[in-house]
């Protein structure tokens, strides 16, 4: 099981956590929704829960449940910036489709 960042990606969690002033790392999940079924979960991790598993890359703690390590396995995070618009973006080798407005997905 692997989860990685590219260099724009861990240099802006980098950039998040710096500026926040507290924090693990970050949480890399999944969760039910959308008509495709599945939705992904970024979030900041204070505490570890028991069943959490952590990886870490270039620095950066990536923090995933039980449930989610199944859907993220190759998972690796990237950052864009498109013109005015930047964010995280997702690629999952194990994603099968896609809902037409990119908000969920299938593996």
């Amino acid at each position: 099981m692997a989860i990685t960042l590219s260099d724009a990606a861990a240099d802006r969690v980098k950039s998040f956590m710096a500026n926040r002033g507290k924090g693990l790392g970050i949480r890399l999940g999944v969760k039910t929704t959308g008509c495709s079924g599945l939705a992904y979960v970024l979030e900041f991790v204070d505490e570890l829960e028991e069943d959490d598993v952590v990886f870490e890359d270039k620095g950066v703690k990536v923090i995933v449940d039980p449930k989610s390590k199944l859907y993220l396995d190759g998972t690796r995070l990237e950052f864009k910036k498109e013109g005015l618009n930047e964010g995280f973006e997702f690629v999952n080798p194990n994603v099968k489709g896609e809902c037409g407005c990119g908000e969920s997905f299938t593996v």
